[in-house]
């Protein structure tokens, strides 16, 4: 019977130290299949847990496991790659990195693709369509596995156009129209209708809104419902201003409404990035909030309930959407299944904190008698998108 190891034939060691120890860190299939005296497609078998199919003795199988522990064997991924077609590599593009939404999606979607064994790839599309088509074909180009994309929102035939290619691909908080492809996304609209409930049940009359990218899922569906349900309870117009899911857009929003509606009572500010511009703009016009202009915010971000005022927010499932995206994204990669349209819409709550307050107040005197409107006190999730 064959030793269970055979010992590598010495050599002539060549050259300095530090370049025998990268021929010694070399250590490949060839290495593992030499020192085991076994075929290599044998030890790329029991590598890959396909002993049992192949028939391969357990005993085997353990050697190798353990030679390859031993070495710190890795398998080469462009080998891999070219063998079985594909890359265990997944693509993320969002609109912006530096949005701390963005960024907690970023950390959950990595988290699922390092517990599945696959790496990241990671890409900013800077809000810019023309952006995102270029980074989503060099990942088609690095033949990554499958993308799970939060989109700019404004086309979609790109994205539909690679879909198509029979890459999988699946969307996160921003969808796109038409319904083509699987979408993971907060229930915006439930958020709006929670905003304008509340500033209601408050007795504020003249509000505004500050939005973000118009024309975007989030933006619209938010817009709409609170627009709407203001009108079945208050009867009165929106004000809106805003261009961007940014600080600056917030900055020239809010001096847009101080300008022409400087009666508005209560803002509702569709993205907590935009919402610091406009807290600074309030501050520098010497308003309070909230006896001035109440505040209330779509999305969490840890230091919300630190601020003075601690602001009130429509709280949105931030890990669980970029969670969900991934989770939907490896059942279609282990199931090679056409994808079906189906779209997922985590529901939003509203945490009350201290930047609403009744029209000319400092604070709400009973909060209690807003109902089920109120929310706990935060446990923060982050950013907005």
């Amino acid at each position: 019977m064959k030793s269970s190891i055979r010992p590598e034939p010495s050599r002539k060691r060549q050259g300095a130290s530090s370049a025998s120890g990268r021929a010694r860190a070399r250590v490949t299939l060839e290495t593992l299949a030499r020192r085991l005296d076994l075929a290599p497609a044998t030890v790329s078998r029991a590598l890959n847990g396909q002993g049992a199919r192949y028939r391969i003795a357990p005993g085997t199988v353990r050697r190798v496991l353990e030679l390859a522990r031993k070495l710190g064997y890795r398998p080469n991924p462009l080998a891999r790659a070219l063998r079985t077609h594909t890359s265990h590599s997944i693509g993320l593009v969002v609109p912006d990195i530096g949005n701390p939404f963005f960024a907690e999606i970023a950390s959950s979607v990595a988290d699922a693709a390092r517990k599945n064994g696959y790496v990241l790839l990671l890409g900013d599309s800077q809000d810019s369509t023309d952006l995102e088509r270029d980074t989503l074909g060099t990942m088609a180009e690095r033949n990554v596995d499958g993308l799970v994309v939060c989109p700019v929102g404004l086309e979609s035939k790109h994205i539909c156009t690679l879909a198509r290619s029979g890459r999988p691909l699946v969307l996160a908080d921003r969808g796109v129209a038409p319904n083509q492809l699987p979408c993971v996304t907060a229930d915006h609209a439930q958020g709006g209708r929670l905003a304008a409930q509340l500033l209601a049940r408050l007795g504020h009359r003249r509000v505004g809104i500050i939005q973000g990218l118009p024309g975007t899922l989030p933006n619209e569906e938010r817009r709409q419902a609170f627009e709407s349900a203001w009108k079945q309870l208050v009867g009165q117009p929106v004000a809106v201003a805003g261009h961007a899911f940014s600080y600056e857009s917030g900055v020239e929003a809010a001096e847009d409404l101080l300008r022409r509606f400087p009666d508005l009572t209560a803002w509702f500010v569709l993205c907590n990035v935009s919402a610091r511009g406009a807290v600074e703009v309030l501050r520098r016009h010497g308003r309070n909030i909230p006896r001035d202009v109440s505040l209330i915010v779509f999305d969490d971000q840890p230091f919300s309930e630190l601020l003075e005022p601690s602001w009130t927010v429509i709280q949105q499932p931030v890990r669980d959407i970029g969670r969900r995206a991934a989770e939907r994204l490896f059942d279609l990669l282990r199931n090679r299944a056409k994808p079906t349209p189906t779209w997922e819409r985590l529901s939003v709550r509203l945490v009350l904190r201290e930047s609403v307050a009744p029209p000319g107040q400092s604070r709400i005197i009973e909060p209690t008698s807003l109902g089920t409107v109120r929310g706990s006190k935060a446990h923060a999730s982050r950013g907005t998108v």
